[in-house]
């Protein structure tokens, strides 16, 4: 998303490229589900979506390239033998770093190993001069080349690896910016001296704070965490999602939360982003949510809602037609009320169907009583013999006939919404009364 941001605040390109090169953790699926989380937050791209894996051929040629130029060698290396070494390191509590046991083959015995049908990975020889860099967040870094590697750029069966697949779909799409995470950062030295070696510009690099979970660790599925359509299918608007996600790792230097999109292109800056990882709050989340539940412009809130609605099996097409206007009141009744799109259909469900569903306990609270019940049938015919069916005329005959009652309007008003919506605890009586209509209405309270 701070790509997309920075890309858009730039009149940049924003490129989609999909980094398949861990054929054992990459699918279909999985590459749907980034697109279709984009597409619900509206990370529309520019060039793309480019496979990784479609371009290994390419890799492949610039491997061999560094081959010829010296900047890289074969090693012969059997797998199982590195383990062991590892296992060896771990057990002396050292790193492990491949020893360069194979660079030191003759040419004549590399020749003859290749010849033989033996199978060889492809390193990069490490130069041996530090690396040093100017991250856009983290400020200057520099790292020993005794700290890195002789990392391997094609593996024994030819398949590229990471590193060589980036730099070189970096070099082919004219990459100038890679904003990534800070887990990142200790890739960035090797992939500069691939930069380097190949004879390419190098971007820029921002490594962005990584988000944790409330106990400060790397947030996983342990915390909930879930794929981004999942909040999707948890009635978030991609918008609250957007507004959120950004403020997780940037700050726009001042105390404003709430951002239309265009408002964060245009705040937005690499100088804004934090050091510091983040904390990944899902109350936060939820509140920025209800903001954006109540703000938003109420054709583009239908659009969410529509879905939600079909969803439940109360959409009809009436409600965006002839009763449009009535629907409109009625979600402005639950905007208050509602933290997520699901509460909408689930709150005001009662609207759109013919019958109550009354909450047990609600009922054995507030309409248990024989007398209770007689008063709700006297409400009913007062309320239809009214002139005129308005907040201000129920409001009215309701205080009058308590008063006439002897009893306090509580004792009528709290039965008759169990008796109208079902429920103890629903949006103000006089309202609900007048969005279900005078009919319905005095109908519920006979029926009780």
């Amino acid at each position: 998303m701070f790509d997309w941001l920075f890309a858009r605040k730039h009149k940049g390109v924003f490129v989609l490229r999909i980094e398949d090169t861990d054929t054992e953790r990459s699918s279909d699926e999985m590459t749907q589900g980034i697109l279709e989380a984009m597409q619900w937050l509206g990370l529309t791209w520019d060039e793309g979506p480019f496979m990784q894996s479609a371009g290994f051929e390419g890799h492949r040629s610039a491997a061999r390239g560094l081959l010829e130029s010296g900047h890289a060698y074969h090693c012969f290396c059997p797998p199982d033998l590195l383990e062991q070494k590892r296992k060896e390191a771990a057990a002396q509590k050292t790193d492990f770093k491949y020893d360069r046991t194979c660079l030191r083959l003759s040419p004549d015995e590399v020749k003859r190993r290749l010849a033989a049908g033996e199978r060889a990975a492809v390193r990069f020889k490490v130069p041996d001069s530090p690396v040093t860099f100017n991250d856009a967040v983290v400020g200057e870094v520099t790292i020993s080349n005794e700290m890195i590697e002789d990392f391997v750029l094609l593996r024994s069966n030819g398949q590229p690896t990471y590193h060589v697949s980036v730099v070189v779909d970096d070099i082919d799409m004219r990459i100038t910016h890679v904003i990534r995470g800070g887990d990142h950062i200790s890739n960035t030295p090797k992939q500069i001296l691939l930069y380097r070696a190949l004879g390419a510009p190098i971007p820029a690099f921002a490594h962005i704070p990584l988000i944790l979970g409330p106990d400060k660790t790397r947030l996983s599925k342990r915390h909930g965490a879930t794929s981004v359509i999942a909040y999707k299918d948890q009635g978030i608007l991609p918008e609250a999602m957007i507004n959120f996600l950004t403020l997780l790792g940037w700050s726009p230097g001042n105390d404003q939360e709430l951002f239309e999109t265009d408002e964060l292109i245009k705040a937005f800056s690499l100088e804004g982003i934090s050091r510091a990882n983040a904390v990944f709050n899902p109350d936060k989340l939820a509140w920025f949510n209800a903001q954006y539940i109540a703000r938003l412009p109420y054709e583009k809130l239908l659009q969410h809602l529509k879905p939600e609605y079909i969803k439940a099996g109360l959409w009809r097409d009436s409600l965006e037609m002839e009763e449009s206007p009535w629907f409109r009141a009625v979600v402005d009744l639950y905007r208050p009320r509602a933290k997520v799109l699901t509460d909408f259909p689930k709150l005001s469900r009662m609207f759109l169907i013919d019958h109550v569903e009354h909450d047990q306990a609600a009922v054995d609270k507030f309409l248990k009583d024989d007398t209770v019940k007689g008063y709700m049938r006297t409400m009913a015919d007062r309320l239809e013999a009214l002139p005129e069916f308005t907040h201000d005329s129920l409001e009215t005959a309701v205080r009058g006939l308590s008063e006439e009652l002897g009893v306090k309007a509580g004792v009528l008003m709290n039965p008759a919404r169990v008796a109208i919506t079902g429920q103890a605890v629903a949006p103000g009586l006089f309202d609900v009364m007048i969005l279900l209509g005078r009919e319905k209405t005095v109908t519920r309270l006979r029926l009780v």
